[in-house]
């Protein structure tokens, strides 16, 4: 069974930074589009930014700039650096990936378990 297991999460003072790692296992036989979402308490899950296979990248207009999203295709594992964190960045952050699992079989969506991320003033 295909997993997505997350790390990186933790307490950082504003202005610091975290960098978050997410890596796939079990049966993969390709992985297409790979990103992180966030969900703040009280709030809906939201894309924080997402990477194609090739390396394309989208980014949230409130992490523009802060932000890069990156992966490793021979380790099955994205990235995500965050810089000049805000305490409105503080949530839990989801890894989330496209994967085929058969060559018989299309794309299934998994979702990691989320990292908490909390950014003080």
């Amino acid at each position: 069974q295909v997993q997505l297991v997350e790390s990186g999460g933790g307490l950082v003072q504003a202005g610091g930074s975290l960098r978050l790692s997410c890596a796939a296992s079990g049966r993969i036989v390709s992985i297409n589009t790979m990103s992180w979402y966030r969900q703040a308490p009280g709030k809906e899950r939201e894309l924080v930014a997402g990477i194609s296979s090739g390396g394309s990248t989208d980014y949230a207009d409130s992490v523009k700039g802060r932000f890069t999203i990156s992966r490793d295709n021979a380790k099955n594992t994205v990235y995500l650096q965050m810089n000049s964190l805000k305490p409105e960045d503080t949530a839990v952050y989801y890894c989330n990936a496209e994967i085929r699992d058969s060559p018989f079989r299309g794309y299934v969506e998994v979702w990691g378990q989320g990292t908490l991320v909390t950014v003080s003033s």
